[in-house]
């Protein structure tokens, strides 16, 4: 089967899915909405025209672009675009999570799975309300129960919600406590480099102009200064 057959399809595909897709289900759904028999296509095949269209999408002719987050690829407006489309939203894009979630959201992305108890002994404080908030957006789930620990608890991970909104594919790819904290670092150590050289630029220039004044000039400023030395003295009398 050739490539430039099932990119419509596949374009169609994504488009009109409320949710991503993965190459597996893509491949599926295009061999079943065409009947293959003999020549189905392959997964390879699948790849390569996602690749494609990809590739197209990326250019400045269009507001979107095709991406993979949640799980699967799905077309997204471009970050340039983002003000615009909130504009035609509204408050949609104007709710936040409060601090509370944010804090439980966090310790679940990075230590999950997790028990409620767990997430309390990290931060100090009954979460109840927040984990209730989080499960309401759909961006974290009930993975199962801690068996091994006393009543069963539940256990909480992240959805493919979250992934989705945090354009990621899986919790390896959130970014590392280490790596964030480092970052925070150099830019600390940046500014200070910086106040130093300027400092040291202004010592340089001062010596260059002081080297490049014709020695009569330099003399009469001797003068001065020497004269304004007296007349300190002068006044301390």
């Amino acid at each position: 089967m050739e490539i430039s057959q099932i990119i419509p399809h596949i374009e169609a595909l994504i488009f009109a899915s409320d949710k991503a897709l993965s190459s597996e289900e893509i491949n599926e759904l295009v061999n079943n909405a065409l009947g293959f028999i003999e020549n189905r296509a392959s997964l390879d095949q699948v790849e390569s025209a996602i690749q494609g269209i990809k590739e197209k999408y990326d250019t400045e002719f269009y507001a979107f672009e095709l991406k993979q987050s949640g799980g699967g690829w799905q077309f997204l407006t471009k970050p340039e675009f983002h003000k615009t489309v909130a504009l035609l939203n509204g408050d949609k894009f104007l709710k936040r999570l409060s601090a509370a979630s944010l804090e439980t959201l966090a310790i679940i992305a990075y230590k999950q799975p997790i028990t409620k108890s767990e997430i309390e002994s990290i931060r100090g404080v009954n979460c109840d309300y927040a984990v209730q908030k989080l499960l309401e957006k759909d961006l974290v789930i009930i993975s199962g129960r801690n068996e091994d620990a006393v009543g069963k608890p539940l256990i909480y991970a992240t959805s493919k919600s979250f992934m989705d909104y945090f354009g990621i594919n899986n919790a390896s790819e959130l970014p590392k406590i280490s790596e964030v904290l480092m970052e925070e670092l150099v830019k600390a150590t940046v500014i200070n480099s910086t106040e130093e050289n300027e400092g040291m630029m202004t010592t340089q220039i001062e010596e260059v102009d002081a080297a490049s004044l014709p020695d009569s000039i330099i003399a009469e400023t001797s003068e001065d200064d020497n004269s304004s030395d007296d007349n300190n003295e002068t006044s301390a009398v």
